[in-house]
């Protein structure tokens, strides 16, 4: 019984060993797959996926033995998108008519990159278990079909010899070569599997709305967990909201409104108020100069992330904004490209007040945030303890503040990334490229970390964005 002294970190390598072994030999590894424990998938899997071996990812799919697969924290790199493809086809409807071959159990194909998720979920005790990622909102769901199944029981011989599967994926739709043939194969899929193949979109980035039209009728935004829309009227974007349930995170960017006062604006504020689980919004490049209230108003308390990024907000829009209850406990806030050159900062230093005990991250870039704004707001920095990533660049700050800021800012121990505006004095004409003197923004750089080592701050890193 020598192997049961065995140092238990042996084991692995061992495995490890047999798994590359079994690689090496293709036609050995398919066969294996009918006889090898079905613990032994998982790690076999994972390895083929990673080494590219499509002929074994292939067939592993056709035998999988658990209810789910999940890609997880694999990485899909451009050499593995292939495999993906390999994933789809290899999708098995009816049951296999060898009896020699082992029955496959796979219900859930997942081909989302989650690093969170594992290849498969623990098992229940039940004879049907449910995976953790499974679609909960559309009628054509796992979940919902089983219920129906299990309610009309009473005719039994009635229901398809085909089982109803899920594919899980993230699809955007940019029109691109490449996302275009992948969502034809995922469509073809669904069309052979005479309707038992439930297509799961959880995630979709649509690019122009009016050149997607056609492809959205196939798709079912009850499952839609994030929904991001670049180009398109306000009025496309309200339609698309009318079919979510559930959003987790909206992101617009680029959309056109005549009037915010008229009833398309009216009828977008109505849907955006049935998102009771939003946690994140990104409104950018839309133009919401004194208006951001009406928005703010219908949003839930639930509210993590907000980016305001080139929305012409107006100094009563930021008075609002800080003291809204939406806002006051957000882990991310970007208000870039938002000009805030008015005497008074009372509403941004009390939004940042109100947030000092969750807020993370932080992007007031390129605000015209000068010397007397900056010394304001110093004290409500210093009270931001969760603070990690700071980005205030392209400011017009002087090297003084500059050095000042430093100095207040290295007692937050859990920032370490700062992006931080060149000074005025290392241009000829301010924020001009060509008039930048690369001397005086060398000496800047050295002059900030000699001051992060007296500080030893050396795990907290000051960047421009000079190249």
């Amino acid at each position: 019984m020598w192997f049961i002294k065995m140092d238990n970190r042996e084991l692995p390598t061992l495995l490890n060993l047999s798994i590359q072994h079994l690689l090496n030999n293709e036609p050995a590894a398919i066969h294996a797959l009918k006889v090898i424990p079905r613990e032994l998938f998982v790690p076999l899997f994972s390895a083929a996926f990673k080494g590219g071996h499509k002929n074994i990812v292939k067939a592993m799919v056709k035998v999988w033995p658990f209810m789910c697969l999940h890609i997880g924290s694999l990485r899909t790199r451009e050499s593995q998108r292939e495999l993906l493809k390999t994933m789809v086809e290899s999708l098995q409807f009816l049951p296999v008519q060898n009896s020699a071959s082992r029955s496959p159990k796979l219900r859930i194909l997942d081909l989302r990159q989650d690093v969170g998720c594992k290849i498969i979920c623990p098992e229940s005790s039940t004879k049907s278990p449910d995976c953790f990622h499974s679609c909960a909102y559309s009628e054509h769901s796992i979940l919902k079909i089983e219920g129906q199944c299990s309610m009309a029981s009473s005719e039994p011989e009635a229901q398809s010899s085909r089982q109803a599967m899920e594919l899980l994926v993230n699809l955007s739709l940019d029109r691109t070569l490449r996302e275009t043939e992948f969502l034809v194969l995922l469509l073809n899929k669904v069309e052979q599997s005479s309707g038992s193949l439930h297509l799961c979109c959880r995630d979709l980035q649509i690019d122009k709305v009016c050149d997607c039209r056609n492809t959205l009728r196939h798709l079912d935004l009850k499952c839609i967990d994030h929904l991001a829309v670049d180009q398109a009227s306000l009025s496309e974007v309200t339609t698309l909201l009318t079919q979510v349930v559930h959003l987790d995170r909206l992101c617009l960017c680029k959309i056109t409104c005549r009037s915010l006062n008229g009833e398309a604006f009216r009828n977008f504020i109505s849907e955006l108020g049935r998102m009771d689980h939003l946690n994140e919004l990104n409104l950018s490049s839309f133009c919401l100069t004194d208006h951001l209230e009406h928005v703010l108003r219908v949003l839930p308390a639930s509210l993590e992330f907000l980016h305001l990024p080139f929305c012409g907000l107006s100094y009563n829009d930021f008075k609002f904004l800080s003291e809204c209850p939406q806002a006051n406990h957000l882990k991310l806030l970007n208000i870039s490209n938002n000009p805030m050159n008015w005497e008074d900062s009372e509403p941004l230093y009390n939004l940042l007040q109100n947030n000092s005990s969750t807020l993370q991250q932080l992007a007031i870039n390129h605000c015209l945030l000068t010397d007397s704004t900056i010394s304001v707001l110093i004290s409500a920095l210093n009270h931001c303890s969760q603070l990690r990533i700071l980005n205030f660049s392209s400011n017009p700050i002087t090297m003084t503040m500059l050095m000042r800021i430093l100095e207040h800012l290295t007692s937050l121990v859990k920032l370490k990334y700062v992006f931080y505006p060149i000074p005025v004095h290392c241009y000829g004409r301010w924020h001009f490229q060509d008039s930048l003197d690369r001397q005086k923004l060398a000496d800047v750089q050295a002059q900030l970390k000699r001051m992060l080592q007296e500080a030893k701050r050396n795990d907290m890193h000051w960047m421009t964005f000079s190249d």
